[in-house]
């Protein structure tokens, strides 16, 4: 049986067999251990000096002092995995100067000197941790700063659909209809508003609508409010938080809501591309604050108006609607 370090539990349940006067063999017994490491385990923790005569427990052994002693002794341990001065200790410390990785260190190591003994990476990030090198730290000395890298799974989602974009229907897929919707949001400045912009896989008709911040509410009013006076099929949104009363959406709308895989922007083309003609009058880090509902609305009725490729030149409002027929505004905002 491959050996293992007596737990708190083990000690503390061998200080109270010792209480009871039972034999090393006895104990042994019941803790499955072999009685040399009983013994052994007595004699490296148990208290110095003679037992007091009203004790039962004649090794002076308590699982307090035990753990603790070995907690030190593993730290001991540590430390004599790597010698100060040692040539291994100096090409780690001139390696870490460099802001080399321990993985770095480690493999460059190994590279020059194949014939000697190979550096371990955790016990060079113990060391770090435990401040054995001379000014040098997780903070100023690693990429990450001490952080841990955590994985991030890539089905993971803000919110949880009922529907994805891969289920949908066959009308949606080909475009056959007026009335189905992608969705999205587009940032301004860090706190300085947003716009939510919703575009009919169709006719690539565009409706833009000003928000404060990313709450849910907010975002679903606006797009009620956008949406309210035309035909809604279906609404495909990206994963964002300020989605997530898509339930109330589909209640207040009476159509069906899907949601884009995670990392999967593609699934919302037609979207992502009319954003890209609103990035054209609205740049990264514009402040939204500045502009009125009038003056978006002139932008959205310019990109409305602008003949398309992949409309046979049509314009998105003579498609979406083939009875009206507006005029191009020359004057952008």
């Amino acid at each position: 049986m491959s050996y293992t370090h007596f737990t708190l539990e083990e000690r503390k349940y061998l200080q109270q067999l010792l209480s009871d006067g039972l034999s090393m063999r006895k104990i042994a017994a019941i803790l499955e251990r072999s009685p040399s490491s009983i013994s052994r385990e007595i004699k490296r923790n148990r208290t110095k000096g003679k037992p007091k005569k009203e004790s039962n427990n004649k090794y002076q052994y308590n699982h307090w002092r035990a753990q603790t002693l070995s907690i030190i002794r593993r730290k001991n341990l540590c430390r004599r995995a790597l010698q100060p001065e040692s040539e291994a200790w100096e090409y780690i410390v001139s390696g870490l100067q460099n802001f080399w990785s321990p993985e770095e260190i480690c493999k460059r190591w190994h590279l020059l000197f194949p014939e000697r003994k190979t550096l371990c990476v955790s016990t060079i990030y113990r060391y770090i941790k435990l401040n054995y090198f001379h000014k040098i730290s997780e903070k100023t000395h690693l990429r990450r700063r001490g952080k841990r890298k955590v994985p991030r799974n890539s089905n993971f989602n803000t919110i949880q659909p009922d529907r994805t974009i891969p289920q949908w229907p066959e009308e949606i897929v080909t475009r056959s209809r007026v009335g189905d919707w992608e969705g999205d949001t587009i940032y301004g400045g860090i706190g300085k508003g947003l716009v939510v912009s919703m575009v009919d896989r169709k006719s690539r008709f565009l409706r833009l609508a000003l928000l404060d911040s990313r709450n849910a509410t907010e975002t679903r009013i606006a797009i009620e409010s956008s949406l309210s006076d035309l035909p809604v099929k279906s609404i495909s949104l990206d994963n964002g938080a300020e989605f997530s009363e898509f339930h109330q959406l589909e209640q207040n709308l009476n159509t069906l809501v899907y949601f884009a895989e995670p990392h999967k922007p593609w699934q919302r083309g037609t979207n992502e591309n009319t954003n890209d003609l609103v990035r054209f009058f609205f740049p990264k880090g514009f402040d939204f604050r500045t502009i009125t509902a009038e003056e978006l609305q002139k932008v959205e009725d310019l990109i409305n108006n602008h003949p398309r490729k992949c409309l046979g030149w049509r314009t998105p409002v003579e498609v979406f609607f083939p009875e009206k027929v507006l005029h191009l505004i020359d004057n952008p905002p």
